[in-house]
């Protein structure tokens, strides 16, 4: 009887609370959080999408030029093959450079410097960094800004380039630097994601008159729309 009567009051007491408490009486299964299974889910934000870079390869630097744009831009230099630069990712980044000293007797010495610089970007998903196009695109614009902004520059040129990868820019500009005069051509050449970055200078020496800038710009402009055409090849 004790048992009976000690059953019955608790029953009384779950039937005494409000009805949304009497699950917790009953022992259902009802987790804590009040969720339920068949709640449809959040659906998650669409991962940002970016078109893939166009070119996944670079040239090698020191092989861009033919042997007869070597012979026209740099004609004394001792070694055709060219010196490249270290570089932890080939296919990102190459550099290569040659100079030629002329010694031209009574009338001085005209020395000529050539390098070129190749640099790939690949596509991001982060749309805060872009697609491969749009990051070298920025990459080019600062690389005209930085020879636009030489320190000591003097009768500072810019033109375009026409027909050479999706934009060309040279920037023309004169230079005296320890008493010898120079001129200084870069071209800075943009093809889907490669930029190509082409310097081509020339100083005289030993009394000689520094070069004529039309002179190493034509040379100049010629040698990015080599590079350019290499850089396209390169990728097949």
């Amino acid at each position: 009887m004790h048992r009976s009567a000690k059953r019955l009051a608790s029953l009384l007491a779950c039937t005494a609370v409000p009805v949304m408490l009497v699950a917790g009486c009953s022992g259902s299964d009802t987790n804590s959080s009040g969720d339920s299974s068949d709640a449809p889910s959040k659906s998650s934000s669409p991962s940002p999408t970016v078109a893939a870079a166009k070119f996944q390869k670079l040239p090698k630097p020191c092989q861009v030029f033919s042997k007869d744009t070597l012979h026209k831009l740099v004609p004394k230099t001792k070694d055709k093959s060219g010196d490249q630069g270290d570089s932890p990712d080939s296919s990102a980044h190459g550099t290569c450079h040659w100079e030629s000293s002329d010694e031209q007797g009574v009338d001085g010495t005209q020395f000529r410097w050539l390098d070129i610089g190749l640099q790939r970007y690949d596509s991001d998903p982060n749309p805060k960094v872009g697609s491969g196009e749009q990051r070298a695109a920025i990459f080019y614009t600062k690389q005209i800004t930085e020879a636009k902004g030489t320190k000591g520059a003097k009768k500072l040129e810019t033109a375009k380039t026409s027909g050479t990868g999706d934009e060309a820019t040279a920037v023309t500009y004169s230079l005296k630097k320890d008493g010898s005069p120079s001129t200084k051509t870069t071209v800075v050449a943009r093809t889907a994601n490669i930029v190509v970055t082409i310097n081509y200078n020339g100083w005289g020496l030993a009394g000689a008159d520094a070069p004529k800038a039309a002179d190493l710009l034509k040379k100049a402009q010629a040698a990015a729309k080599e590079a350019v055409s290499a850089a396209v090849k390169a990728n097949g």
